[in-house]
């Protein structure tokens, strides 16, 4: 992300940043999800778009904007609204969500793999899953420690043989098929089109929608380089949110159509919708399926590359700030954060073996990753959504080069509906979805999401506290004895230079005025002497 910042110095066209967008937003591997909900899956997919994605979307910018918060996304929108703790635990949420997200990325993709190269056990043994899982995210990681120059041109060549080529054929496929007055498995009604609102089970899915949106934050920051963000943003927000509705709705109903509910994989999804569409106009198109398994794993693959790095500069920018150890603040030759990028690796491993062994590697693991991975992430919206409320009445002074138009009182009920579909979505999540078949599957989906949600939420605050007493000593020290310095100079210059950007913050320009008594030859000895 940040290489897009300093190389694209260039305005962005309202097209370049809406392409761009799209590709950080929409995904191919959620779409047999949208199919088990059948013909209601166009009413959670408008009620999203609506009440979720274009109040974050328009949030997100106004914060992005605002003179001096250009850099660390919500790290910095919700430290300077709601203090370090509040912003530490956003973007640690966030990167925390990804770790799990990448569990039903990796499941589509060897589940198009097992149908390319004719081996189902890669989809359906957990053991073997669990292994090809490892390969596969690790193989990626290891490619993304070269530096991410690749990575734009990866996510560029996933987004068009991914998604746009495999979803103009299947909305072509599909769209023939229903011309010729073939059977459909869907229930296309007035009565359908809305979920049974008397049963909770049934609104779970609506979890599993809101997945198709999240992100568009981090493209957030790239608003400043927009041409005209007041006229261009709202453009290119309704725009993407249009597309990202009808291809979403196209594609599920595409595969609920064809492929019956109770015979839906969700890790292959995709795949059987194409393979009986294919066989129904020709025998002799299995070729082509096979080729379709082979490309539509580039999007997810480019996704993956994409988020590796991604969510991490935002962690490693808390790190700069003495949150975490120093181990993490370190930098390879290409300026990638190999020591962070590594224990995202082992924390991706444990979550794959906990949710492949322990959901058996089927729907149910599928399942609880989309509903963990979403649970997770919009604790952080809701953190977020604070964070705006308290931009908008309190700091309304502040410069930003997009603002949600209407005044106080409508940024108030933008911001209150995202928030309140983000509290609505969260509370629901925990309930098992109707899909399951028997209680032990709901039984562990439950205890797995439920315990799960839990450390990852407090786990942050626990971080923080760990590492943020150090500092606070030291701060507190400072302020009573400015002579201290002069101390901690001698003991550790390393301290003084990990604390900078917190003490530049919590104490102030009184900073500057201890840096000036730092005799400079002083320092330069000691430099020499610790070759630092």
């Amino acid at each position: 992300m940040s290489e897009l910042n300093s190389k694209n110095s260039k305005k962005l066209s309202l097209f370049g940043f809406f392409t761009f967008t799209s590709a950080m937003v929409m995904s191919v591997y959620v779409y047999p999800t949208f199919a088990t909900a059948g013909f209601s899956l166009v009413f959670f997919l408008v009620l999203g778009g609506i009440l979720w994605f274009i109040p974050v979307a328009l949030c997100s910018a106004e914060m992005a904007t605002v003179e001096g918060w250009k850099d660390g996304g919500i790290f910095t929108w919700i430290s300077n609204t709601l203090g370090e703790r509040w912003g530490f635990a956003g973007i640690f949420l966030q990167w925390f969500q990804i770790t799990i997200g990448f569990i039903p990325m990796l499941y589509f993709i060897l589940g198009a793999f097992s149908y390319a190269f004719n081996w189902p056990a890669l989809n359906e043994n957990p053991i073997i899953k669990f292994i090809a899982m490892l390969i596969v995210f690790w193989g990626v990681t290891f490619s993304q420690l070269g530096g991410t120059k690749w990575t734009v041109k990866i996510a560029k060549i996933g987004f068009i043989f991914g998604i746009v080529i495999p979803i103009i054929l299947l909305i072509f496929l599909s769209g023939t098929y229903l011309l010729k007055g073939n059977p459909i498995d869907l229930n296309i009604s007035l009565k359908t089109a809305f979920p049974n609102f008397k049963n909770i089970n049934t609104l779970v899915i609506f979890v599993s929608f809101l997945l198709s949106y999240v992100g568009i934050e981090a493209s957030a920051t790239h608003v400043n380089q927009m041409e005209s963000p007041k006229r261009d943003y709202p453009i290119a927000v309704l725009m993407l949110c249009g597309v990202a509705m009808l291809c979403n709705t196209v594609a599920g109903l595409s595969i609920g159509a064809v492929v019956p509910v109770d015979k839906l994989n969700l890790s292959t999804g995709v795949i059987q919708a194409f393979q009986y569409l294919f066989n129904y106009f020709s025998k002799g198109l299995n070729w082509a399926v096979v080729v379709i398994s082979l490309i539509l794993p580039l999007s997810t693959i480019a996704k993956v590359s994409t988020w590796i790095v991604g969510p991490s500069e935002g962690i490693y920018l808390s790190a700069k700030k003495g949150l975490l150890p120093k181990i993490f603040t370190k930098v390879n030759e290409h300026n990638v954060p190999t020591p962070l990028i590594m224990v995202q690796g082992i924390v991706v491993s444990i979550w794959a073996a906990i949710l492949t062994l322990g959901g058996k590697g089927n729907n149910l693991s599928f399942f609880i990753s989309v509903s963990l991975t979403v649970a997770i992430y919009l604790a952080a919206y809701l953190i977020f959504f604070i964070a705006y409320f308290v931009l908008v009445f309190k700091h309304g002074d502040l410069k930003r080069a997009y603002q949600v138009p209407g005044g106080e009182i409508f940024k108030a009920i933008v911001a209150g509906i995202g928030f309140l579909t983000s509290l609505f979505a969260l509370v629901i999540s925990f309930f098992p979805p109707s899909q399951f078949n028997t209680q032990s599957e709901a039984k562990t989906y439950e205890t797995i999401l439920i315990i799960s949600f839990i450390i990852g939420v407090i786990l942050p605050f626990i971080i923080y506290e760990f590492h943020s007493d150090k500092q606070y000593v030291i701060i507190k020290k400072i302020r009573n004895d400015k002579n201290e310095i002069y101390k901690l100079a001698n003991r550790n210059l390393e301290v003084i230079k990990e604390i900078a950007p917190t003490l530049e913050e919590k104490v102030g320009n009184e900073v500057k005025s201890i840096e000036y008594k730092i005799d400079k030859k002083h320092l330069k000895h000691h430099d020499e002497d610790n070759k630092y």
